[in-house]
């Protein structure tokens, strides 16, 4: 009480703005628009939502940055107004007392129409709607924790007051309110706010409840607003951090160590893609941004951890689609004296262990399709799933590379002259050849998880010979949904070994990039000639840290952001990411 009413005394506090009676009662959940109805447009019919010409476009995008504009000088004038009259619309601290959430479980009990008058408490967050009724007004505040009624009268809220806050309070601004606790004849809980203060003034109207909502590319551009106007955005989020968080305790809990890697470095190992480059000026060099985490974390096997593990960003400079974004969040593990089957059993456990906490349950909705994460799961060899989708053994081939490419074109319908699948044509093994067909007719096909094992050694230039069957490796891809989660392998130690598969990836990345550019004249699209228009170069200082001894190990990465997009349902990976790179928008 006694810091309640310091509070009254120190801020020259102002009650909550009443709108005209004719103001409709919003909707349930969020009504996003500007509350200056002099200014603001009026409000796009649902037809508008589909006008799809260029023109409506150009139409619709010009008058909204107009309104916008004619609405932030009227906010902006208010702003100058309230400092004249000794108000600061840009608060330093608000002291609360609760959280939306906190109010509507402790004050559950309270009957229609009952005050708590003993008690006052005090809480803070955005208006997002309001409604008056003469010399009533409610408005609507969330926080982070959910939303709560603001209950005004005008017999509490002075005349003086309630003029002030027609003329300044908008739809947008975060306030601070206390007051005592009541339920409403209606059942509504609500703060009977006794005094407040603009925390915030909010200069840009929040989206219209059609356009503002529905801008797939604004809602990427400007993830604030997203998450102002879509709550179940910033769900999505949450649940990204707790995934994260339960992977983080998994790991732990096995014995594994968190550990940093450089994200910048002289040579872009690990995997074969595409690096971005950057210049140190004081060293006078070309540096990469990592493309995986892998060599560094197995340096770390080298110099005597066992078992360690790292969460960090990769970069790859390739295509954006709704699966890839240029940057991307894995988690990379190492465990010394163990293969690749250890490494199936931990995926199931952290994917098992992140659904249970998200879930509560195993089995799960994604875009209408159940999937069942029950372990064990299905492990089937890649040569065995292509053999049951296209009847073809492509172990029949041997080293005809010729017949496989052939019986390849005839699986994906490519003509012999066709230039438009120059990659299956530039295959230099018959395990690349494998591959394409594999990733083509086969991965899309895997919609409950599927463990593939055994990767022809052309293609895993980081992995274990096969201790059985010679040209394979023992290596998996992990596969829920038709995506790719996770690789694994028994890790190769033999310096020798790696040092050729190393030289062999190199000259095949050279003799398909060479292939690729003197076809590109005939082909329409770049794309794929792009995609190999980098250099690949052997790092030295692995080969020598191998040199010195890696223990027996297996190692696992897996994609975080594919995982929170199964256990949140969502079909793009730029659901999932908070701020994606997007195109230039001119």
């Amino acid at each position: 009480m006694d810091t309640l009413r310091a509070w009254r005394a120190s801020y020259h506090l102002f009650g909550l703005a009443v709108r005209s009676a004719t103001i409709r009662r919003p909707r349930i959940g969020v009504r996003c628009c500007s509350s200056s109805s002099s200014t603001a447009a009026a409000t796009a019919g649902p037809s508008d939502i589909h006008s799809s010409t260029p023109t409506d476009r150009r139409r619709r995008s010009a008058a909204s940055t107009s309104d916008k504009d004619s609405v932030r000088a009227i906010r902006l004038k208010k702003v100058e107004e309230l400092r004249t009259k000794g108000y600061e619309p840009y608060a330093y601290k608000w002291e609360r007392s609760h959280s939306a959430k906190q109010l509507q479980d402790i004050y559950c009990h309270l009957k229609d129409g009952e005050e708590c008058k003993d008690e006052l408490v005090s809480i803070a967050g955005r208006i997002i709607a309001r409604r008056a009724f003469g010399k009533l007004a409610f408005l609507t505040l969330r926080d982070e924790s959910g939303t709560v009624q603001l209950y005004c009268t005008k017999e509490v809220l002075t005349e003086d007051q309630f003029d002030q806050l027609k003329k300044f309070i908008d739809i947008g601004d975060i306030v601070g309110a206390s007051g005592s606790i009541k339920k409403t004849e209606k059942g509504e809980l609500s703060v009977y706010v006794k005094f407040f203060k603009i925390l915030t003034k909010s200069l840009l109207p929040l989206p219209d409840k059609y356009h503002g909502l529905t801008d797939v590319d604004k809602r990427y551009r400007q993830r604030y607003v997203d998450m102002i106007a879509n709550p179940d955005v910033v769900d999505v989020f949450r649940v990204r951090a707790k995934i994260v968080s339960e992977i983080r305790k998994t790991m732990e809990s096995l014995g594994f160590i968190e550990v940093e890697t450089p994200v910048l470095q002289g040579e872009a190992g690990g995997a074969e893609a595409r690096p971005f480059i950057t210049y140190h000026n004081s060293l006078g060099r070309d540096l990469y941004l990592r493309i995986a985490t892998e060599l560094h974390l197995k340096r770390m096997l080298v110099g005597g951890l066992e078992r360690v593990f790292e969460i960090g960003r990769i970069f790859r400079n390739e295509g954006i689609s709704t699966r890839h974004n240029p940057e991307f969040t894995t988690i990379e593990m190492y465990e010394a004296y163990s293969d690749y089957q250890s490494m199936m059993n931990l995926a199931e456990e952290i994917i098992t262990q992140c659904t249970l906490v998200v879930h509560g349950k195993l089995k799960i909705d994604y875009q209408g399709i159940e999937i069942c994460l029950e372990r064990p799961w299905r492990r089937e060899t890649m040569h065995d799933l292509v053999k049951d989708a296209t009847g073809i053994d492509f172990n029949q081939f041997g080293d005809d590379v010729k017949s496989a490419v052939e019986a390849a074109r005839h699986l994906l319908g490519i003509s012999t002259e066709a230039d438009d699948h120059v990659l299956v044509q530039t295959c230099p093994s018959v395990g690349h050849v494998l591959n394409e067909v594999f990733e083509t007719l086969v991965e899309p096909t895997l919609v409950q998880p599927t463990f593939v094992l055994d990767y022809p050694i052309e293609i895993s230039p980081l992995a274990k010979p096969h201790r059985r069957y010679a040209g394979l490796t023992e290596r998996f891809e992990l596969f829920i949904c038709g995506r790719e989660i996770g690789n694994a392998f028994s890790e190769l130690t033999d310096p020798v070994d790696q040092r050729a598969r190393f030289e062999e990836q190199i000259k095949q990345h050279d003799k398909k990039r060479a292939s690729l550019v003197s076809r590109s004249k005939s082909i329409e699209d770049k794309g794929e000639v792009d995609d190999y228009s980098y250099e690949v170069s052997l790092d030295e200082d692995f080969i020598t840290s191998l040199e010195y001894g890696m223990p027996p190990a297996s190692g696992m990465g897996l994609g975080i952001d594919r995982i929170v997009m199964l256990l949140t349902n969502s079909a793009s990976i730029r659901d999932v990411i908070a701020f994606p790179v997007l195109k230039v928008q001119h």
